[in-house]
């Protein structure tokens, strides 16, 4: 049951008009009242053809026109209205059981608390079967004005209580994170005008994909405008960026001017200190040595950012909870960088996960921005190469987002954030899809030249010694054949089998893996075909660069970056 209070207006006769008129779009049916704060002699115009809506309105308006008449300053934003409506999968309920909610809802919003006989007047005019209007008007019955501090709450607190007694569809509770619904006259003018999306859903998707291309506020507003988004810049008298609003090209008002919408309007990790923070936060120093022996390519880089996170314990401090929000907040860019880049079949699934991840990206827990710089720079990467990826690229890192939305899933879960944790599940499914496209290719190569019966037979003992309790499973998985071709590969370049089963299987725990011989193959491609690695160079790198992650780098990542490959001839199974 959702219950949208709507901003005050003045116009108590008009707001009737609407809710006794036919709507629309001819939708209102039978408008009536339910209840009201007097439901003895209310005028009803649904059912008494003698009473009018001026009579119902000056019937409402008394005590604002009393308090008027005493006081030398008018009341003019009198009018609260607020649409209640139940899901579409819930029971009809009767007029009866719309009046008692209708109560709950006024007594929870300061309308009319329970036992006030001086409250505020109000009705509840119900035209359709899903849903009733409460109107009321905010003086009370002695001139003072109700307190609305935090009714939004209450009366969202009220309608998931509501949903329990009532047996209707259950809600998950509002935490002050999400971006503002629609509202109808948006629906109407983007319906109008042929427009997919209202305009302010139209600038957040355009300004989340922006910001993988800036690494200032400014750069952003700049990218934006490049994009042919129309800017508008709040400066100080220094030139400063104080804030910013944006526009839709074509979207005007009834005076023919176009419309802009201050960032903090369209969602509410997009205000301009919020922006700035995200974007400029400083990058940690790092040691010179540190960098020689980095994957070649952005797409491998972000791999290998995203190979070392691991979920911390949910008893965690407020400053690794911060730590964790920066990441998870990141990785939506990244998400979204890589959208933008990926081969054109694919970017679909991608971009459904950008978009689910969304609300993912914020959390009542304040981010820490500059923890989360090596998943930022990742993104940024991505979004500046003009080179796409090979396809065991491409294959590795798609599941290494699939893996760190899980991640992010289970971290929110463990929080409560409810609504987080649901849109990331959302985006693991699209994920998912994204993950297994990517790998079809790939799995039909290494399918191909598997290697021999007694290659395989041996690789299986590797697998029994390596991670016994997940052998069977990865043994009889469909991709067996072609983990067998990336195992032998690996050993033919040097590497050992055994040890990177040890340690891919340490990077993600396999029980909740769908096919863990796919997870395994994407993981060992990736770490097999880098350079080995220098010693006092990976250690440098690790003192100096803080970890990208939903914690600190898991034991089994530093003993991967950290270990060069075996110079043994590989075993001969033929």
């Amino acid at each position: 049951m959702i219950a949208a209070i709507k901003p005050t207006g003045s116009n108590t006769r008009g707001l009737l008009a609407y809710l006794y008129g036919p709507g629309r779009h001819d939708e209102h049916f039978d408008p009536h009242l339910v209840d009201a704060f007097a439901m003895l002699g209310m005028p009803d115009p649904g059912r008494d053809e003698n009473a009018t809506l001026t009579e119902l309105a000056r019937h409402l308006d008394e005590p604002v026109h009393l308090r008027n008449s005493e006081f030398g300053k008018p009341v003019t934003d009198h009018v609260w209205h607020c649409p209640v409506r139940a899901a579409p999968e819930d029971r009809h309920l009767s007029d009866t059981e719309w009046g008692e909610i209708a109560q709950r809802i006024v007594q929870a919003a300061g309308i009319a608390p329970d036992g006030d006989d001086l409250a505020c007047r109000w009705i509840a005019v119900r035209h359709a079967d899903d849903h009733i209007h409460i109107l009321a008007t905010t003086v009370r019955e002695d001139g003072r004005r109700p307190k609305f501090h935090d009714s939004g709450i209450r009366v969202g607190d009220e309608c998931r209580q509501i949903e329990k007694d009532y047996g209707l569809r259950q809600l998950k509770k509002g935490d002050g994170t999400a971006a503002r619904r629609p509202t109808q006259a948006e629906m109407h003018k983007a319906e109008r005008l042929g427009w997919e999306q209202t305009s302010r859903q139209w600038l957040q998707d355009r300004i989340r994909a922006a910001i993988p291309h800036a690494t200032s506020a400014e750069e952003l507003l700049a990218y934006l405008e490049a994009d042919d988004i129309l800017v508008k810049p709040r400066r100080g008298p220094s030139g400063d960026l104080l804030g910013y609003a944006v526009g839709r090209p074509g979207d005007l008002n009834k005076d023919d001017e176009q419309i802009y919408h201050p960032g903090g309007k369209i969602a509410p990790d997009l205000t301009l200190p919020k922006l700035t923070a995200r974007l400029e936060s400083s990058a940690p120093e790092e040691h010179p040595t540190a960098r020689r022996d980095r994957p070649t390519t952005p797409w491998d880089q972000a791999t290998e950012v995203l190979n070392i996170l691991r979920p911390e314990s949910t008893n965690t401090s407020a400053d690794e909870d911060a730590r964790t929000q920066a990441n998870i907040s990141a990785l939506g860019e990244l998400i979204e960088a890589t959208a933008q880049a990926a081969p054109p079949d694919h970017r679909a699934q991608l971009r459904s996960a950008s978009v689910a991840f969304t609300r993912a990206q914020r959390s009542q827990i304040r981010a820490e921005d500059g923890a989360a710089h090596a998943l930022r720079t990742a993104a940024r990467d991505i979004a500046y190469t003009a080179t796409g990826p090979d396809g065991s690229a491409f294959a590795a890192l798609t599941a290494a987002l699939l893996w760190a939305a899980i991640l992010a899933a289970r971290w929110h879960e463990a929080k409560g954030h409810a609504h987080q944790a649901n849109a990331a599940r959302q985006a693991v499914q699209h994920l998912q899809s994204a993950a297994d496209a990517a790998l079809a290719p790939t799995l039909t190569e290494l399918e191909a030249r598997r290697p021999g019966e007694g290659t395989r037979r041996t690789l299986a003992n590797d697998v029994r010694a390596a991670v016994p309790e997940h052998a069977e499973r990865i043994l009889s998985d469909p991709g067996w054949p072609a983990l067998a071709t990336v195992l032998a590969d690996a050993e033919a370049s040097g590497h050992k089998p055994h040890q990177l089963l040890k340690e891919a299987a340490a990077q993600r725990e396999l029980t909740t893996a769908r096919q863990p011989a796919r997870v395994l193959i994407t993981r060992i491609q990736h770490t097999s075909r880098n350079p080995a690695p220098n010693r006092r160079a990976e250690a440098a790198r690790l003192r100096s660069v803080s970890a990208p992650a939903f914690g600190s780098p898991s034991p089994s990542a530093q003993s991967r970056t950290t270990a060069a490959p075996t110079s043994q001839p590989s075993r001969h199974r033929r």
